[in-house]
């Protein structure tokens, strides 16, 4: 299992350096690390981390296909209203709730509202992500500081390793973001 979760960290690494960067092949090495964690996760009892890396491939198939538009449909960063994220945070605490108690009723896993918080709200944020939109690093911020606990509590200690890097670079990639969405602004003014 450590082989698998270095190869699930580097292409982890690799993933985000190159979405920081907005190269569409991050999204090559995203699904790479995703279909590693699927096993890992499995193996260390976090089924709502394992369902969430089955998403993360699919994910990564559509984010490749928004991301690779030209011409007019072509996606550039952008932003949502305080509403549209506002309602977006209290679907993600009203299904957290949900899977975390179907998981604690309904299986061994181990600490399944953890573990649904995080995998749910990282369903919201990848969303966000695929289409280009700021807020997705706000999301990442805190579910990756959430997670650097949750995978030191199952012995995944490379996995939360990646996520304190995840949780530097996520807001290294907002501050970056942000900057670009500026430049776009003042660039139509």
């Amino acid at each position: 299992m450590l082989l698998l979760e270095i190869f699930a960290v580097l292409m982890g690494i690799l993933f985000i350096v190159l979405l920081i960067n907005e190269n569409i092949w991050c999204w090559l090495f995203g699904i790479a690390s995703s279909t590693a964690f699927v096993f890992l996760m499995y193996n260390v009892q976090l089924y709502s981390e394992s369902i969430l890396y089955i998403f993360y491939i699919a994910i990564g198939l559509y984010g490749w296909r928004q991301w690779n538009k030209q011409g007019e449909d072509k996606l550039v960063i952008g932003r949502k209203s305080w509403s549209y994220l506002f309602g977006m945070t209290i679907l993600g605490v009203i299904l957290s709730i949900v899977v975390g108690y179907l998981f604690q009723n309904n299986s061994d896993a181990q600490r399944p509202y953890a573990d649904a918080s995080t995998s749910v709200f990282s369903i919201l944020a990848s969303y966000l992500e695929a289409h280009k939109l700021l807020s997705a690093w706000i999301y990442w911020i805190v579910i990756n500081a959430c997670s650097i606990w949750l995978y030191f509590d199952r012995s995944l200690n490379l996995s939360s390793f990646l996520m304190v890097v995840y949780f530097l670079l996520s807001i290294f990639g907002f501050l970056q973001w942000q900057k670009k969405i500026k430049a776009q602004e003042q660039s139509m003014v």
